[in-house]
C-alpha cells in the first residue's frame, strides 16, 4: 500500500525541480553532463534505483564527493522527502529520475553507469511476481547492457528469500558474485566494506530489531 500523497505534494516537487530530470531519456548517454561543470563530467556515475527518502544517496554523496549520482525512485510521495534533503544540504553531485528500472535501457546508454545500489528493494514475496523482483532475469539484462566494464551491483536487504533468490539468478545468468554476506554487521565483515556503508532507513530499523542485513556485489558476465 502507497502512503497518502503528502500535503502540497505537487507545489514541494516543483520546488526541487531543478534537481530532478523530467524526461530522461533525453539524457541517455549525456547524465555527466547533468552536473556542473565539465570536471565533474569525468566523474565516476553511480545510480541508485528505488532511492526512497535519500538516507543512503545523501550519505553516499557526502562521502564520495568524487562521485556523481543519479537517484531513480518511482513513487512521487517518497522521492519529495529525498529531494527535499538534497536542495536543503544543497548536495551538488546527485539527480533523480521519478520512474522505475522498466525504462532503464531508454535512459541509459551503453556502459554509462559505473556502479547500481539495490537498497531493501520489494520482495515480492510470492512466486508468480518473481518477474518484479530488481534481480529478476530482465532486470538483469538492463543492467548488464547500461554498466560500465568492471561496474557492479551492490545489493543489500533484510529479506532472506529475495537474497536467496538473487544470488540463485545472479548465478544462473552467468554474473560473478563477491563480498557475499548473510550479516553484514558481523564481526567477519571487512573493515573496508563496513567503513564505506551508509545506513539506509530500513537498515536502521532492521538493526534495531537484531535482524541481520546480507549483502553482495555482482559482476555482469564479460562481454565479447
Amino acid at each position: 500500500m502507497r502512503p497518502r500523497n503528502k500535503k502540497h505534494l505537487e507545489e514541494r516537487f516543483e520546488k526541487c525541480s531543478s534537481i530532478v530530470v523530467a524526461d530522461p531519456a533525453i539524457m541517455k548517454g549525456n547524465w555527466r553532463s547533468a552536473f556542473l561543470s565539465v570536471e565533474e563530467e569525468k566523474k565516476p556515475l553511480h545510480l541508485e534505483i528505488g532511492c526512497g527518502k535519500g538516507a543512503f544517496v545523501t550519505g553516499m554523496a557526502q562521502k564520495n564527493p568524487e562521485v556523481s549520482f543519479v537517484a531513480m525512485e518511482c513513487v512521487k510521495n517518497v522521492i519529495v522527502t529525498a529531494m527535499e534533503k538534497v536542495v536543503a544540504a544543497d548536495y551538488k553531485n546527485i539527480i533523480f529520475i521519478n520512474n522505475n528500472a522498466d525504462f532503464l535501457c531508454e535512459y541509459f546508454a551503453e556502459g554509462e553507469v559505473d556502479r547500481i545500489y539495490l537498497n531493501f528493494s520489494d520482495p515480492w514475496p510470492r512466486n508468480k511476481h518473481a518477474k518484479y523482483r530488481l534481480t529478476y532475469k530482465t532486470y538483469l539484462e538492463k543492467y548488464a547492457k547500461i554498466l560500465a566494464p568492471g561496474g557492479c551491483i551492490v545489493q543489500k536487504t533484510d529479506n532472506r528469500g529475495l537474497f536467496d533468490f538473487s544470488v540463485e539468478s545472479f548465478t544462473e545468468n552467468g554474473w560473478r558474485l563477491e563480498n557475499v554476506s548473510y550479516n553484514l554487521h558481523s564481526d567477519e565483515t571487512p573493515a573496508e566494506i563496513l567503513s564505506a556503508n551508509v545506513i539506509t532507513e530500513y537498515e536502521n530499523r532492521f538493526m534495531e530489531l537484531g535482524q541481520p542485513i546480507h549483502r553482495l556485489e555482482a559482476f555482469p558476465p564479460v562481454k565479447l
